[in-house]
């Protein structure tokens, strides 16, 4: 089977890595990938915006599978295209990407299907002075969503009314998120404890992946502004076996119902942003895809057939037993440049990344690299993803292990967090 996979960071990295492991996958293209996927296939320098290009590739390299890695190209309708092409594609369509496309949509879609989420209202930009004197009449602190994507960065928590009105300025009359800030989501914040749960589907059938625990903020105890994650463990002791059945029943079963009642097809990763409050789910998001870096720190722990697991929710008919979950746990921790999730510069050379294998129980999956005349540099604010596996399921071990490997890697301004996996200290 020859694989594409379309993306460059670390999800696509560790999507590569992990198909690279089944024997019938004879060979693995990435679009545009990075420094990494060199070590497992080979990059491709296509424009993955241009539909047409990418099918053209398909058709002369005989591709047999296209995996789509992030939303922005799910959202313009890459997984339309290729399937109505006669492509098999992993990624949901249009229509049931909007899950996390459009913040409005999928609160909506919630509500009809009394799938427990906080309390929200809608404002769009020519309601700027609705959505002002609104917050001058909630409890805070308060949630506000940009309703499009925001790679991760467009969910901002306000304690008071002055830094609303300086979010709602940034988001309307700044523009700070281009058209994705043109409809806000303004929501009730639920104090409690966040878990990502990835589920494979094929629109009826589905099976839950191992449940992980993201870190969202840039700094350790959940300090400073939001990223696209900064590190990641699983599986988190949050989620019980009874907590994970209520999920299931409360939340799981009737998003897949809602989307079959309300005739959108959904095949691909679903994954649920969650808050567990006083022993309770809501969901906090949905994404259309599976998650950066809660992939990184789930592939590992799982065996058996993960590309014919993946190829057969594409084709309409998901084969559970394909694949089945070790005991291990693992933990992603994210090696970020200087200034991320804002303003940041690249090209730093990076050293260290050989000392560590990536065939044992040490992993790095590269985010943000790129590789000229034979060494590494630097090339996006999250620049890679060190993982750790115990194959004992101790994280304690684990987390001493993937900070020992860190302190092999080196680039200038490095930043990361050290308290990766601290939270599921109280639950063991």
């Amino acid at each position: 089977m020859k694989i594409l996979i379309i993306g460059s960071g670390g999800r696509e990295h560790a999507l590569a890595w992990r198909c690279s492991k089944d024997s019938f996958v004879e060979k693995i293209y990435i679009a545009p990938g990075n420094a990494g996927t060199l070590d497992i296939g080979e990059n491709v320098s296509i424009n993955v915006k241009n539909f047409d290009e990418i099918f053209n590739f398909c058709t002369e390299e005989n591709i047999d599978f296209v995996i789509i890695g992030p939303e922005e190209y799910l959202e313009k309708g890459l997984s339309d295209f290729l399937q109505e092409k006669g492509i098999v594609c992993f990624g949901p369509k249009k229509m049931a990407a909007r899950l996390e496309s459009d913040k409005s949509f999928a609160k909506e879609f919630m509500v009809k299907h009394k799938i427990p989420t906080a309390n929200y209202k809608l404002f769009f930009k020519s309601e700027i002075k609705s959505a002002i004197n609104f917050l001058q009449e909630v409890t805070y602190p308060v949630v506000i969503k940009v309703s499009g994507l925001a790679a991760g960065k467009g969910v901002m928590i306000v304690t008071n009314q002055k830094e609303a009105a300086k979010t709602i300025d940034e988001i309307f009359y700044q523009n700070k998120f281009g058209d994705s800030g043109n409809k806000i989501v303004i929501e009730e914040f639920l104090n409690g404890e966040e878990a990502s749960i990835l589920v494979v589907t094929d629109g009826e059938n589905y099976k839950i992946l191992p449940a992980s625990q993201d870190h969202k903020r840039i700094f350790d105890n959940d300090q400073g502004t939001n990223t696209g994650g900064m590190g990641a463990y699983a599986p988190t002791p949050l989620i019980s076996k009874s907590m994970l059945k209520n999920i299931d029943d409360k939340i799981i079963k009737p998003t897949l119902n809602g989307l079959m009642k309300d005739k959108i097809q959904y095949s691909g990763c679903l994954y649920f942003g969650l808050m567990i409050s006083n022993s309770e789910p809501y969901v906090i998001e949905y994404n259309s895809r599976f998650g950066d870096p809660e992939t990184q720190a789930i592939l590992p722990l799982i065996d058996g057939d993960f590309t014919g697991f993946l190829f057969s929710a594409a084709k309409g008919k998901l084969d559970l037993g394909m694949v089945s979950f070790s005991h291990s746990c693992s933990i992603c921790v994210i090696c970020a440049s200087a200034g991320y999730p804002g303003d940041y510069e690249k090209n730093f050379l990076i050293t260290g990344i050989n000392k560590i294998s990536n065939q044992g129980n040490k992993l790095v999956f590269h985010s943000g690299t790129v590789k000229m005349n034979g060494d590494i540099f630097t090339n996006g604010g999250r620049v890679l993803g060190v993982v750790s596996v115990d194959k004992d399921g101790n994280l304690s071990n684990c987390k001493r292990t993937v900070y020992e490997s860190i302190t092999q890697i080196k680039f200038d301004g490095m930043q990361y967090r050290t308290d990766i996996s601290d939270k599921a200290r109280k639950y063991l």
